[in-house]
This record gives structure tokens, sequence and C-alpha cells, in this order.
């Protein structure tokens, strides 16, 4: 199956932005740009009203992370969403760790831990309580836990969190299922 003309184009891009072209994420950017709001929107459907931080200024500092970042190694529209969604991931944790510094118990939260593509009413998420599970999870399994950070925070597709992390789709389908148990199994035993 051939890819969507939009992501050969952005992986053509991409190529060349690791080929010494600076110039070339900027035009990239726009090729995913509205997949990026897709994903930060979804984070916040469960949010409350007014939190500090929007949509538009998670995809953005996203951005603003990925241009200072230097000599990394993309390759293709796939891998470069998944590196936006584990800054997103930073991002969010970041903005977290402020409100919890400002008042106690800070309230930045997330969708909850199913397909954010397929979820109608996703439960709220406490982002540091997710940030600390998927460490674990990281810890005792790096594979499932970036399985977890791609599919989740940018909201790909089995086949393109295959082709970002470079495995299998039954692979990615084995370990999301699996990890998605773990991480609610351990929130929900860290919660109550």
């Amino acid at each position: 199956m051939a890819d969507h003309p939009r992501a050969q184009d952005a992986t053509e891009l991409i190529r060349a932005w690791q080929q010494g072209d600076p110039d070339a994420l900027n035009r990239v950017v726009p090729l995913v740009y509205d997949e990026l709001r897709r994903v930060a929107h979804a984070h916040f459907r469960a949010e409350r009203a007014g939190h500090l931080l929007q949509t538009t200024a998670l995809v953005h500092e996203a951005y603003l992370r990925l241009v200072d970042l230097d000599r990394i190694n993309l390759r293709n529209r796939a891998h470069l969403l998944a590196l936006a969604a584990r800054l997103m991931r930073q991002i969010l944790v970041d903005q977290a760790r402020r409100n919890n510094a400002r008042k106690r118990g800070g309230d930045v939260r997330l969708t909850g831990l199913n397909d954010v593509s397929n979820a109608a009413e996703p439960a709220a998420v406490d982002v540091l309580a997710l940030n600390d599970a998927l460490t674990e999870l990281a810890s005792l399994d790096p594979r499932a836990g970036r399985v977890v950070e791609v599919k989740f925070f940018a909201g790909l597709t089995i086949d393109e969190t295959a082709a970002a992390l470079g495995v299998s789709p039954a692979t990615v389908e084995r370990d999301w299922t699996v990890a998605k148990a773990w991480l609610q199994q351990r929130m929900s035993s860290a919660g109550g």
C-alpha cells in the first residue's frame, strides 16, 4: 500500500533536513501541523475548561523544542510524530509539575488510555501519575513504553507506530494491549 502523498512529501523533507537543509524542517511542519493539532487536542478533551496550556500552545512548544534538538535521526513522518509525542509528554509533565508547585495536587489531566482516535468519552488521567507509571513501564519493557508513548501521545495508528519504532504491527498490537492493561492496573492501584 502506497503512502499518502503528504506523508511522502514530509518524509522527503525530513531526509533533506537530515542532509543539512535547515529550511526543510520549516517546510515539513505545515504538512504535519494538522495532525499535531489533532493529537494535542485529543489530550485536552477531558480537561477542565480554562487550564493554562492550550492545543496550539502545546503544538508550538513541541515545535520549538524540536527545532532546538541537535543531531536527531528521523526516518519518516511517523518517526517525526513519535518524537513530537515525546516532546508533548515532556511539556505536559513540566506544566503539571509547575501546577503542583503552585498548588497541591496539580490539575493537568489527559484523556484516558483508550485509543485516542476511537475514544468517545475518555476518562481523565493525571499526567504526573501517567508519567510515573510510564517511566516504570519503560524501565521494565522499553519497547512497550515507547509504544504507549507513540500511540497515546502522538495518536498514531498501529501501522504508523510500527513504522516509527521499526517493529511489526503485530508486535505493536501485543505491546499496546499488555502495556495499556499494565498501566491501568498500576495507576488504579497507585490511586486507591
